[in-house]
C-alpha cells in the first residue's frame, strides 16, 4: 500500500505542513511498524511528495491507522486534509512506486534526482530494520525498472531538474543574467544544482549563505563563489538581483519586514526570488512588496511543462516498461502462495529418501565411504529431478487465476496437507467443486 500526497494532489501550502523530513530519528517509521497489520515500511520525503510505502496484512483498516500516525507526527488532524491524499494498493501501489523511482511522476519529467532520493529513503528504512522480503524486492525492482527506463528510452536524455527550471525562469523574467548578482541560500543538493546552472549564466561570483558557515565556504570553493554567514542575510538580500533559496528550515527565513528594509537599501531595484524549499523559506506576503517577484516550487510547474514533446513520446515507452515490471512483480507476490506447498513437497521427498536409505542400511553397510557418498548423491539427484517439474509449475502458477486449484491438487497428489498449517491449506468445498 502507498499513502501520500504530491505536487499533483496538494498545493505547496498543504505539502509544507505534511513532510517526513523530520523522520531522521526513525520515529515515524517505528510508529508505522507498531501498527497492527503493518509488517514493513518505507517513508519517502522529497520537495514534491510525502509518502508512506507499507506491506500490510490488513489492507481494509491500514489506511486509517497510517493516516492517524501521519497526523500525530505533524500535530495535525488529518481529516480536513483527506482530499489531498491518495491511497493505492496492490498493483496500483507497485506501479506508483516504479513510476516515482523512474521519474515518470515528477514535476520535471525525467529529472535525475528522484532515484537517489528513493534510494536514500530505502537505505534509511533498512538501517531501521523496517523492511523485509516484500519491500526489499519491491524497491530493488523499482531501481531495476528505473535503470531500464534510463537505458531503453530517451526520458532521461538532456534531463533537467527543478533547479534548472528555476534558473531558466529567472532568465525569462530578467533577461540576460550576465551582470546580475546572485544569492544562493542553502548548500544542499538542490541549491548546489542551481548554483552550477547559474555559473554558465552570470559573470559575477555567486554568493552562498548557509546556517553552517563552513558548509557554505566549502561549496563556495567548489563553485569559485563567495560565502557569507547567515547573520549577514539582510546584507545579501540588499545586494542580490536573483535569490534562490532551498534550506531545510521549518519556518520562513525571509520575512516581509526584512525584505522591505532590503528593498529600501536597493532603492527598489527589482529582485527575483525563487523559493524551491518545502516548507517554504519565504513568507508568501513578501510577494506583495513592490519590486519583489516571488516564485515558489509550484510556480515552476508551468515552466517545466514547456517543450516536453519528445520526452513525452519517450515517456510512453517508459510506461510500457513499468507495466511489464509491475506484471512480473505481481506474479512474484502471487508465487509466494506456493512457497509453503513447495517446501512441504521438498521436505516430504527428502523424508522418503532418508527413510529408504535407513531401511536399506544393512545392505549398504558393506559399501566403502566413497561408495556410500555416491549413493547419497545419486538419490538426492533423483529426488531433485522428480521435484523439478512440479515445483517449476507451482512457481509459475502465480500468473494463473487458478493458482489455488493447482496448489490444492499438488497438496492432494503428494498428501501434503497434513504437513501444512491450516491457514495454508487450499482444499475446501469451493476448490472441490472446481
Amino acid at each position: 500500500m502507498v499513502i501520500g500526497l504530491n505536487h499533483m494532489t496538494a498545493p505547496v501550502e498543504i505539502r509544507e505542513q505534511i513532510t517526513f523530513a523530520r523522520d531522521i530519528d526513525g520515529s515515524i517509521t517505528r510508529s508505522l511498524l507498531n501498527l497492527e497489520g503493518v509488517e514493513e515500511a518505507v517513508v519517502l520525503s522529497t520537495c514534491n511528495r510525502a509518502e508512506v510505502i507499507v506491506m500490510t496484512l490488513d489492507f481494509e483498516n491500514a489506511a486509517d491507522r497510517i493516516l492517524r500516525v501521519v497526523g500525530e507526527a505533524h500535530g495535525l488532524d488529518v481529516e480536513p486534509y483527506s482530499e489531498f491524499f491518495y491511497v493505492k494498493g496492490a498493483a496500483d501501489a507497485v506501479r506508483h512506486v516504479f513510476r516515482v523511482t523512474a521519474s515518470l511522476d515528477s514535476m520535471v519529467l525525467g529529472e535525475p534526482q528522484i532515484l537517489g532520493q528513493v534510494k536514500e529513503s530505502y537505505r534509511h528504512s533498512t538501517l531501521l530494520n523496517a523492511t523485509g522480503p516484500v519491500l526489499n524486492r519491491l524497491m530493488h525492482r523499482a531501481f531495476f525498472t528505473a535503470k531500464r527506463v534510463r537505458n531503453e528510452t530517451g526520458v532521461g536524455k538532456a534531463a533537467i531538474s527543478v533547479a534548472y527550471v528555476a534558473v531558466d525562469l529567472a532568465r525569462k523574467i530578467l533577461g540576460e543574467l550576465t551582470d546580475k548578482r546572485v544569492l544562493l541560500i542553502g548548500a544542499g543538493e538542490m541549491a548546489e544544482l542551481a548554483a552550477r546552472h547559474l555559473m554558465s549564466q552570470v559573470n559575477r561570483p555567486v554568493t552562498i549563505i548557509n546556517r553552517t558557515y563552513d558548509t557554505a565556504c566549502a561549496l563556495a570553493v567548489q563553485l569559485c563563489g563567495n560565502a557569507i554567514p547567515m547573520d549577514e542575510l539582510n546584507i545579501g538580500l540588499a545586494e542580490a538581483d536573483v535569490v534562490i533559496t532551498s534550506t531545510g528550515s521549518r519556518e520562513p527565513i525571509i520575512q516581509p519586514e526584512q525584505m522591505m528594509i532590503a528593498m529600501r537599501r536597493r532603492r527598489n531595484r527589482p529582485v527575483f526570488i525563487i523559493d524551491i524549499a518545502i516548507p517554504r523559506d519565504v513568507d508568501p506576503e513578501v510577494n506583495d512588496i513592490d519590486g519583489v517577484y516571488l516564485y515558489n516550487i509550484d510556480d515552476l510547474q508551468s515552466v517545466a511543462q514547456e517543450n516536453l514533446g519528445e520526452r513525452q513520446q519517450e515517456a510512453l515507452k517508459a510506461e510500457k516498461i513499468v507495466n511489464e515490471e509491475v506484471a512480473k512483480f505481481m506474479a512474484w507476490t502471487r508465487s509466494l502462495d506456493a512457497a509453503p506447498t513447495i517446501v512441504a513437497l521438498k521436505d516430504k521427498l527428502e523424508e522418503i529418501r532418508l527413510r529408504e536409505m535407513a531401511r536399506l542400511n544393512g545392505k549398504l553397510s558393506a559399501l566403502s565411504p566413497d561408495e556410500r557418498e555416491a549413493v547419497e548423491v545419486i538419490t538426492r539427484s533423483i529426488i531433485n529431478k522428480i521435484a523439478h517439474d512440479p515445483i517449476s509449475f507451482l512457481r509459475k502458477s502465480g500468473i494463473s487465476s487458478k493458482r489455488n486449484v493447482y496448489l490444492d491438487v499438488a497438496q492432494k497428489l503428494f498428501r501434503l496437507n497434513g504437513g501444512l498449517p491450516a491457514e495454508l491449506s487450499h482444499h475446501g468445498s469451493e476448490t472441490e467443486e472446481e
